[in-house]
């Protein structure tokens, strides 16, 4: 009877998770498209009925504990970054580095090439820019342009797109995902990315193989683009920076300031355009910002009641060694993930569990980190009403589901992911 009500008190306390996995769900299948639901209204709507299952405290006192969660300091580490990542992404675009950063990458490909090369300019624009979203936008109308002039397979061209925009999304030092994974396990950005070398490498460099096979009998003229390259400059400095271990806030701001002067300095944006594009960058951020809030704030209700411990116990119940531990998150963040179709959120959503079942199991940070980040990435990749692929096949004219057997390397990525759980063990 006693254990009855333990469970009974535990699906109470992590009610307000399913509260907003039902509000969100259902409103995007009555509205027929997951974009059409927000999740901002979703996230408030479970807020406010989380602050009903905290008892023995005034309604002041409830909302305290909602306003405690949302100002913890790893929370608004993670707002500030995102306004810098921001800034930074926005400068960098209007001052033409994308653009330049693609035709530097693909001028040194043969057309024969072109699939490898489409994937290189891919995995760089996303690990440098950090959201396979702004990599798919800015890439998907030149992958356009090469199928009209070769002839290629329009939906092949446009998966090798979306599959190097996951590689960035996972890696990259500035990446939402990459921000959100590590701080929630506690870890340094540096340290993830060395772990997550040992995953995505060997699955990018499989994928790189199969599309230059799949590239080799392609003929048609060549395609020749103008470079510019100081204007690659702003993202060789992050990624080098970031490499060395530079602070990710003093990263950001000194790669915003690098990005506006050197513009200014090329005449490629002049001082309000680059205000302007600041602005533009942080607004962007506004609802990844606020949904952070939101989800800190109720976590930390769902902690105080209780619900973190209940699932905790829950889920590690059945558990016998890490690698059984690891399946787990990886699966935590999977079942998330499609239920949101967003792998930021799922992240920021089950990255405390996460951390609380690697710290019973002694999992090392970094590993959990990377297997938050990946996994979630995998998932993302499968959903055809996920954000990257509506607007790979928004921008394409093509259904978002032919675009999914050509995925090959968020596939590899998540068959060696999961070999990694079962071979790769820590002692």
């Amino acid at each position: 009877m006693e254990n009855k009500i333990k469970g009974a008190q535990g699906l109470i306390s992590i009610s307000p998770m399913l509260v907003f996995l039902a509000v969100y769900t259902s409103s995007s299948i009555i509205a027929g498209d997951f974009y059409a639901a927000s999740i901002i209204v979703s996230f408030l709507i479970a807020c406010l009925y989380s602050i009903f299952i905290v008892k023995e405290k005034n309604i002041e006192s409830r909302f305290a504990v909602l306003a405690r969660g949302a100002a913890k300091e790893d929370i608004m580490t993670m707002v500030f970054i995102f306004i810098l990542a921001g800034a930074f992404a926005s400068t960098a675009k209007q001052m033409g580095s994308i653009e330049a950063t693609v035709n530097l990458t693909l001028s040194f490909m043969p057309l024969q090439m072109m699939l490898c090369g489409l994937f290189i300019a891919s995995c760089f624009v996303s690990f440098s820019i950090g959201t396979s979203v702004g990599t798919i936008a800015a890439l998907t109308p030149i992958a356009c342009g090469i199928a009209e002039k070769t002839g290629q397979n329009l939906p092949l061209l446009i998966a090798v797109i979306v599959g190097g925009a996951y590689f960035g999304d996972n890696l990259s030092f500035i990446s939402d995902t990459t921000i959100m994974a590590t701080k929630t396990q506690g870890c340094k950005l540096k340290d993830k990315f060395h772990y997550n070398l040992k995953i995505v490498l060997p699955a990018a460099i499989i994928a790189f193989v199969l599309y230059l096979i799949a590239g080799s009998e392609v003929k048609g003229e060549e395609i020749i683009r103008e470079i510019n390259f100081p204007l690659i400059i702003p993202y060789l400095y992050i990624i080098i920076a970031a490499v060395c271990g530079m602070n990710v806030m003093l990263l950001l701001s000194s790669g915003t300031i690098l990005a506006g002067v050197l513009g200014l300095f090329l005449n490629m944006l002049s001082l309000s355009e680059w205000s302007s594009a600041m602005n533009e960058g942080i607004m962007g951020m506004g609802e990844l910002i606020i949904v952070t809030l939101l989800a800190g704030g109720m976590i930390e209700v769902m902690r105080e009641t209780g619900g973190i411990e209940f699932l905790k116990t829950a889920l590690t119940s059945k558990i016998k060694s890490k690698t059984g531990a690891e399946i787990s998150i990886a699966g935590l963040v999977i079942l998330t993930d499609f239920c949101t179709a967003n792998n930021t959120i799922a992240i920021l959503t089950t990255g405390p569990l996460a951390k609380e079942i690697s710290t019973i199991y002694k999992i090392d940070p970094r590993r959990t980190a990377s297997i938050l980040d990946t996994f979630s990435c995998f998932a993302q990749s499968l959903i055809p009403y996920g954000a990257q692929l509506l607007i790979a096949g928004g921008l394409a004219d093509i259904n978002p589901l032919e675009i999914i057997p050509y995925l090959y390397y968020p596939f590899i990525l998540g068959i060696i992911a999961f070999l990694y759980i079962i071979f790769k063990h820590e002692k």
